[in-house]
């Protein structure tokens, strides 16, 4: 049994893998922890999981996380960069749910998260946890780097396209809406009922902190520069991403082919078929990315229509599937929950 700790328990991200991981046949949660609630009741706090996990909330300092197999970080970004160093050196593997390892520019992350980091030297050594792109580095990761949710939909997409040359990587557009459980579990104005129901917004307009992730790990498989314009809205979902991504065609193609043969041996890629319209709801609980391409008129330019739920493949299914593939299980192992529907 692959023994497992989480680091922030508490939030939406935190609550989805304990979902994941107590149906999970080859792990043992053993900690679990939160400052604010230490010595709380696990279920008492999420009801869901009353009968599943008998945990109680644990110190950071107090958890014995040095004798996990794995720790998952499921915490505001600025965390796990403290504690990676001393995990690593123990021989415990890490899964940072959090931006800390994203991005390779020390300079870059720096700039976009508004922090110093705590351990620059280990950014090299950290793998981004995207599967369908890094599966073979992730099998042997001491340190993966999950992917955040709105990266996650929006390379899926653009992905097959790039990776064969066949749109103008200079101007991409990724039109991206997310449900409000993507902002965290925490307590602000715009997140409230009153604000967010009935309303749709844009917001980061003039930068999001995820823009630099995306357009690196797209250059990487351009191999070259990648000029993309992402605009992210918030929309009165609690769960679930909508990328509506724009390409101009450099050459002549079939586009469904080449989706349908990129994505046909993916266990959490569904290429639907021509035409079609994927909805989050689709996706809602499971850890699947749905995709339907398009050709507007039969002209040159290509519409991807890419959704996940933000808390599974955004975040918590993706970072289940990255341990998997870390410890040798099947990829599918604990993440066959059929989407929720209605």
């Amino acid at each position: 049994m692959i023994k497992v700790g989480i680091v922030g328990g508490t939030g939406y991200t935190g609550v989805e893998l304990l979902r994941i991981l107590v149906q999970h046949e080859k792990v043992e949660l053993v900690t679990i922890t939160s400052r604010n609630e230490a010595g709380l009741p696990v279920a008492s706090l999420f009801s869901n999981l009353r009968g599943r996990v008998d945990l109680v909330f644990s110190e950071p300092d107090k958890a014995g996380l040095e004798k996990c197999d794995v720790v998952f970080f499921a915490t505001p970004n600025g965390i796990a960069m403290k504690q990676a160093p001393d995990l690593l050196n123990a021989g415990v593997r890490i899964i940072d749910l959090a931006a800390d390892f994203r991005i390779s520019d020390v300079e870059v992350w720096e700039k976009w998260y508004g922090m110093k980091h705590a351990c620059p030297d280990l950014i090299a050594q950290a793998v981004y946890g995207l599967p369908e792109v890094n599966r073979v580095e992730i099998r042997t990761a001491r340190l993966v780097a999950n992917p955040g949710c709105y990266p996650t939909a929006v390379q899926l997409g653009f992905l097959p396209l790039i990776e064969l040359r066949v749109v103008d990587s200079r101007s991409l557009i990724a039109d991206v809406k997310s449900g409000v459980s993507g902002a965290g579990r925490k307590a602000e104005v715009h997140t409230l009922f009153a604000e967010s129901s009935d309303n749709f917004k844009a917001y980061g307009v003039q930068g999001h902190r995820h823009l630099p992730e995306i357009q690196k790990q797209l250059e990487l498989v351009a191999d070259g520069s990648v000029g993309l314009v992402f605009v992210p809205h918030l929309i009165p979902l609690v769960r679930g991403i909508h990328a509506t991504l724009y390409g101009k065609l450099s050459k002549e193609v079939d586009v469904q082919m080449i989706f349908e043969k990129r994505y046909q041996n993916e266990p959490f890629i569904d290429v639907m078929p021509s035409g079609s319209h994927p909805e989050t709801r689709s996706v809602r609980g499971g850890n699947t990315c749905r995709i339907a391409v398009h050709r507007p008129l039969g002209g040159d330019v290509v519409v991807v229509l890419s959704v996940i739920d933000n808390l599974v493949k955004g975040a918590a299914g993706q970072a289940v599937q990255n341990m998997n593939l870390m410890f040798g299980l099947p990829e599918k192992t604990g993440l066959d929950q059929v989407p929720l529907l209605p």
